[in-house]
């Protein structure tokens, strides 16, 4: 079996993208509803959908197929709620003066 470098590059990066995929859509489901209101971020139900469905799409799609653009679109959403709204809603429920 010959693997390409492409090949195996995207292979790493679908290896990386389930379990971060799976780490955003527990954590968006264990917060607490009111805290995605008061980091004024979108609904809980929302950022659960959107997290399940990219968990669901990394599932479904394979990065080196024709379907490379919907699975961009799931480890982006993936990331934004890592990047952004994960530390918002820590920060929410931790309150602003208790930093580590």
């Amino acid at each position: 079996m010959v693997f390409h470098l492409d090949e195996f590059v995207l292979f790493v990066l679908w290896c990386a993208a389930l379990p971060v995929g799976a780490f955003a859509f527990v954590h968006a489901l264990i917060q607490r509803a009111d805290a995605y209101l008061a980091a004024d971020r979108m609904t809980k139900i929302a950022w659960s959908l959107i997290t399940g469905g990219g968990l669901v799409g990394f599932l479904l799609f394979n990065p080196g197929e024709a379907t490379f653009v919907l699975w961009m679109a799931a480890l982006v959403a993936e990331l934004v709620y890592i990047v952004d709204v994960r530390p918002k809603l820590n920060e929410v429920q931790r309150g602003k003066g208790n930093r580590w």
